[in-house]
C-alpha cells in the first residue's frame, strides 16, 4: 500500500468519526454554554441595579433598559441553545451581544488583537461568541429540538 492510498484511507476512517461526533459535540457546546448564557442572563436580571450601575460606567446609553435587554437575551437564548430551539437564530443576538460586550468592556482585548492576541481570547466575553458562532455555523445538531422538529414536520407531509 503506498502511502498516498494509506492517507486517503486514514483520512476517510477519521472524517467517518468526526461526522459521528458532530451532534454529541454540539450538544455538549450547547448544553454547557446555554446554560452559561442562562445564569449570566439571569444575574443581571436578578441584580439590575447593579448591572445597569456596571452599564452606566461604561457610559452606555440607557443602561437599565440595555441590562434588561442584555439579561433577558443571554437568560432566554441560553435556554433556547441549550434545548437547540432556533439553532441558526437564536446565535445572531448572542453574537451581538457579545460582540458589544468586547466593544464596550474590553476595549483593550480588541486594540490588541493583532499584538497580542492572548489578550482577546481570554477575555470573559470569548469563550461565549465563540460557542455561539459555533452553533451557528454548526447549526444545533441531531440531538436538538430542532432536528425533532424537522423529523416530525418532514414525516407529516
Amino acid at each position: 500500500m503506498n502511502p498516498a492510498s494509506l492517507y486517503h484511507k486514514l483520512n476517510a476512517v477519521l472524517a467517518f468519526v468526526a461526522g459521528w461526533l458532530r451532534s454529541p459535540f454540539l450538544l455538549l457546546v450547547r448544553l454547557y454554554w446555554g446554560w452559561g448564557f442562562f445564569q449570566t442572563g439571569k444575574g443581571k436580571l436578578m441584580n439590575l441595579d447593579r448591572t445597569a450601575g456596571y452599564f452606566e460606567s461604561l457610559h452606555l446609553p440607557a443602561p437599565k433598559l440595555n441590562a434588561i435587554v442584555a439579561g433577558s437575551v443571554e437568560c432566554i437564548g441560553g435556554l433556547l441553545l441549550l434545548a437547540g430551539l432556533g439553532g441558526r437564530i437564536v446565535p445572531l443576538p448572542l453574537i451581538f451581544m457579545m460582540a458589544v460586550a468586547y466593544a464596550t468592556s474590553e476595549t483593550e482585548a480588541v486594540h490588541a488583537l493583532a499584538s497580542d492576541p492572548d489578550k482577546f481570547v481570554t477575555a470573559a466575553p470569548f469563550l461565549f461568541l465563540l460557542a455561539a458562532v459555533i452553533v451557528f455555523v454548526f447549526g444545533p445538531g441531531r440531538l436538538s429540538l430542532d432536528a425533532l422538529l424537522a423529523k416530525k414536520t418532514s414525516s407529516e407531509v
